[in-house]
C-alpha cells in the first residue's frame, strides 16, 4: 500500500471497533468478519475481506498500531497545514512529503510508514506466502474416519542456485539507485508528495546485475514437494480443508500461506449419509414386517449389529441405531436403517396356496381412503 493509503483508510472503522478498542476486541472482530466475508463461504465479500485483513495486519501489530495512530492524529489534526501557516505561507502552501517521509535525512515520519514501505534499516518488509490449492481423492470409509494422506505440490520455492537472492553465484545485487536501497520513491500530486515502491527495483531496494542463471534473476523456481496431510473424521464430499502454514513460503521471513484442500468423496454400495449419520437400507420379508422380527444389520466398521423390527412395520420407515454415525470433536452421529419390504419374484405352489389363504383369512384393503376420496 502507499503513504497516502495508510493515513486515509479508517482501519478502525474497517473492523467496526473504537479507537480504544483492546487487542482482544481487535481480534474477536477480525475472527467474526473474516468468517463471514470470506471467500469460500461469501463469494461477493473478496474486496471487504481484503481491506478487513489489511487493517487486522495493521491493528494487531503494536508498533504498526501505533505508528498508524501518530499518523493518523498528524494528519487529522491539521498539524502539517499549521505547519504551514506558521512558516508564513500562504494558503496555496505547498509541501513535500517526502520531506516528512526522511528523504533529506531526518527522522520525521519516515519511521511511521518505514515498517510498511521496508525501508526501515534499509531492508525489505516480510510477506506472507502464498495460499496454495490442491485436491484429494477419498474413500467414503477413510472420508467417515479421517486419513492421512499424502499430496503432491508444485509451487514456487526459492532457487538452489543463488540461495533466493537472484544473483548469479559470486556476485550479490546492489542498492537501487533510484531510492537509494530504501525501496520507496516519492510522487507529487498537487500540493503533497506521496510515497510509493520504487518501479526499478519493485520495492526491494535492490537490483540484480548479473542475474542467476537458474531463475533469471528472480530468486524463484519452480519445486515439487510431498506433503502428508490428515483429512478430520467426517469431511464431505466438496468440502474444502484450511491447513494453516502448509501453503506457499512466505518471503523475507516471512509466516507461509496456508494449504487448501478440496476433498471429492467417493460414494460406498450400501451406505450413504445425512449430516453426521450413516443411512443404510435393510430389505424384510412380509412376514418379519408383520410379525416382527430381530435382523442383522451392517456397519461401516465391519461389525454388524442386531436391530429389532416391530410388528406391523411399513415398508420405507426408518430406525435409529444410536452411536453407530459419523464420529467428530464434536458429536457423534447414529445408524438411520431404512426398511424396505422385499416381493419375491417367484412363488412356488405351496407358497402361492398359502398367500392365498392368508388373503382370505385376513381381508385388508389399504387402499380404501383413496375410494372415499374418489366419492
Amino acid at each position: 500500500m502507499s503513504a497516502r493509503d495508510f493515513v486515509e483508510k479508517d482501519y478502525y472503522a474497517a473492523l467496526g471497533v473504537p479507537k480504544d478498542a483492546t487487542a482482544a476486541d481487535i481480534k474477536k472482530a477480525y475472527r467474526k468478519l473474516a468468517r463471514d466475508l470470506h471467500p469460500d463461504t461469501n463469494p461477493g465479500g473478496e474486496e471487504r475481506f481484503k481491506a478487513v485483513s489489511e487493517a487486522y495486519d495493521v491493528l494487531s501489530d503494536d508498533t504498526k498500531r501505533r505508528e498508524y495512530d501518530e499518523a493518523r492524529s498528524l494528519f487529522g489534526s491539521g498539524g502539517l497545514r499549521g505547519a504551514g501557516r506558521q512558516a508564513g505561507n500562504g494558503p496555496g502552501f505547498s509541501f513535500d512529503l517526502g520531506d516528512l517521509l526522511g528523504g533529506n535525512g531526518g527522522g520525521g515520519i519516515g519511521d511511521v510508514f518505514g515498517g510498511l514501505f521496508g525501508n526501515r534499516a534499509g531492508g525489505r518488509h516480510p510477506r506472507r506466502g502464498e495460499d496454495v490449492e490442491a485436491a484429494v481423492t477419498l474413500s467414503f470409509a477413510d472420508a467417515v474416519r479421517g486419513a492421512t494422506v499424502p499430496l503432491r505440490l508444485s509451487g514456487k520455492g526459492s532457487c538452489d542456485t543463488c540461495g533466493g537472492s537472484g544473483a548469479a553465484p559470486g556476485t550479490t545485487p546492489t542498492p537501487c539507485t533510484t531510492c537509494n536501497g530504501q525501496g520507496v520513491t516519492s510522487r507529487n500530486q498537487g500540493g503533497f508528495a506521496f510515497a510509493e515502491p520504487c518501479r526499478p527495483c519493485r520495492g526491494t531496494g535492490r537490483v540484480v546485475v548479473s542475474p542467476c542463471g537458474g531463475c533469471a534473476g528472480s530468486g524463484e523456481t519452480t519445486k515439487e514437494r510431498t506433503l502428508t496431510v490428515r483429512v478430520p473424521a467426517g469431511v464431505k464430499d466438496g468440502q474444502r480443508i484450511r491447513l494453516a502454514g502448509r501453503g506457499g513460503p512466505g518471503e523475507r521471513g516471512g509466516p507461509a500461506g496456508d494449504l487448501l484442500v478440496l476433498a471429492h468423496v467417493t460414494p460406498h454400495r450400501v451406505f450413504g449419509r445425512k449430516g453426521e449419520h450413516l443411512t443404510v437400507t435393510v430389505p424384510v420379508t412380509y412376514p418379519e414386517a408383520a410379525l416382527g422380527a430381530d435382523v442383522s444389520v451392517p456397519t461401516l466398521d465391519g461389525t454388524p449389529v442386531t436391530l429389532r423390527i416391530p410388528p406391523g412395520t411399513p415398508s420405507g420407515r426408518t430406525l435409529r441405531v444410536k452411536g453407530r454415525g459419523i464420529a467428530t470433536k464434536t458429536a457423534t452421529g447414529d445408524l438411520l436403517v431404512t426398511v424396505e419390504v422385499a416381493v419375491p419374484q417367484k412363488l412356488s405352489a405351496d407358497a402361492k396356496a398359502a398367500l392365498e389363504a392368508y388373503a382370505k383369512a385376513a381381508p385388508y384393503d389399504p387402499r380404501e381412503h383413496l375410494r372415499e376420496v374418489a366419492t
